[in-house]
């Protein structure tokens, strides 16, 4: 089974003592965020956990102790954007960042660090070309790091809508445009683009719309081939494995508009005074009327190497 640790909040950005806690410990304790009540106990052991996916704009944090996971195999998607603090106001400098995931490359390895170029927006302060710009800028500063890119447009959640109200969906042309463009520095900068969600008319050489967590980029990051039970998809459109996520709503620092996870600043403070780093849980602790359960966890390797360690 995966371990997916970002679909909610950045561990390894905020919460990194925590996690290294429970990985010493062997497990973690996860609310439902829908049934509150409802608690499930995973177990952080490399016999049942095929890899940890990370998600993160700040993976710095973690670096100095990269080494207490060697017993896990991982996939980490770090974040990096256009973007200036009137949109991230907390997240680190660009150049810090990268240099944070120049590190993390050369730790883990190549093909276990994937850029992630998203979302996407358009404004007066970020058209069109200044994204292909950009774009072109970080990937020949990360080409030899990574060989893969995520890339998504903008999705207007309500959250989203309510703290960004001055986002808007990129039109069909537009986003044609930027693909395109990305598509050839791609090729240039032996980048492999990894559409999230997105029209799969937009795929062609160098740009895929198969999934950024998707079976196929997990066997690559794990050398291993994956019997992956049939499951209902996250979403229709999405072949993605974002299951088991230990994160939690309504804790990332990073203070992103554009962000899904949030509802507002005040209620992310509120729920970091909760955080306890020796605690099981990512807020908070056991409450009257919890429910926990084990989570059904077994190895989805089969045994046969994937083509990318034959190669």
């Amino acid at each position: 089974m995966i371990i997916n640790t970002g679909s909610r909040t950045d561990i390894p950005a905020y919460f990194s003592d925590w996690f290294f806690n429970r990985i010493t410990e062997g497990y973690v304790l996860v609310r439902n965020p829908y049934y509150p009540s409802q608690v499930t106990k995973y177990l952080l052991d490399p016999k049942v956990v095929d890899a940890i996916i990370f998600c993160t704009k700040n993976p710095e944090p973690m670096l100095g102790r990269i080494d207490q996971l060697s017993r896990f195999s991982m996939l980490w998607f770090v974040t990096i954007t256009p973007y200036g603090k009137e949109i991230e106001p907390f997240v680190p400098e660009k150049d810090q960042v990268l240099a944070s995931f120049w590190h993390l490359s050369k730790a883990v390895g190549i093909d276990r660090v994937i850029w992630r170029y998203d979302p996407v927006f358009l404004s007066d302060t970020y058209p069109a070309d200044c994204h292909i710009r950009c774009f072109e800028k970080m990937a020949k500063r990360l080409k030899g790091y990574t060989e893969q890119c995520v890339v998504s447009f903008i999705d207007l959640y309500e959250k989203t809508k309510r703290n960004f109200p001055e986002a808007g969906n990129v039109a069909w042309e537009e986003q044609k445009y930027l693909i395109e463009a990305f598509g050839e520095i791609a090729a240039s900068n032996h980048l492999q683009i990894h559409l999230c969600c997105e029209d799969k008319r937009l795929a062609g050489e160098h740009v895929d719309a198969q999934g950024c967590m998707s079976k196929e980029v997990l066997e690559r990051a794990i050398g291993q081939k994956l019997d992956v039970p049939k499951r209902k998809p996250a979403r229709a459109e999405c072949s993605c494995l974002l299951g088991a996520d230990i994160g939690a709503y309504n804790t990332c620092g990073h203070g992103c508009l554009y962000c899904y996870a949030n509802y507002d600043r005040q209620t992310v403070l509120a729920n970091r005074k909760m955080h306890d780093k020796n605690s099981p849980f990512l807020t908070g602790g056991c409450r009257e009327g919890d429910v926990v359960k084990d989570a059904e966890q077994k190895s989805w390797r089969n045994g046969q190497m994937s083509i990318f360690d034959m190669m």
